[in-house]
């Protein structure tokens, strides 16, 4: 798989997916993916145990894996988009699916960040819990 001419939605669509998969292998339930209202979308609502999780997650493609540079360029770390703000409006959104699908019981916002290699397609997927 080549992903040099990918796009930004294809990157992010492949990272979602990537971060489906790692869910499912850890036992969550996925319920839904881009879940979407007025005020923001929710990229992963997922059930593990009796919690729902709201997971937002960020995808960029390099070249290869930090640790390693990218044409001579730090990689960029998909983390650093989880910032306050971004984390802030998931809440904010969580609230609204909660209270839209009736939802009782505990729910967070979790992260999820996926580095995904150009050439191949490799994902590493990282999983942060409750980032709020």
């Amino acid at each position: 798989m080549d992903l040099y001419k990918s796009s930004r939605k294809e990157i992010g669509a492949y990272g979602e997916s990537a971060a489906v998969k790692y869910l499912q292998q850890h036992d969550f339930q996925v319920l839904d993916r881009n879940v979407t209202y007025k005020i923001g979308e929710l990229d992963i609502v997922a059930q593990k145990d009796d919690i729902l999780h709201i997971v937002e997650v960020k995808s960029i493609a390099c070249n290869e894996f930090p640790g390693m540079q990218d044409n001579g360029v730090n990689v960029f770390n998909p983390v650093e988009n989880l910032h306050t703000l971004k984390i802030r409006q998931v809440v904010r959104t969580g609230k609204w699916h909660v209270a839209a699908c009736a939802w009782v019981g505990e729910w967070q916002v979790d992260g999820i960040t996926v580095l995904i290699r150009r050439s191949d397609g490799v994902a590493r997927v990282r999983y942060f819990p409750h980032i709020v």
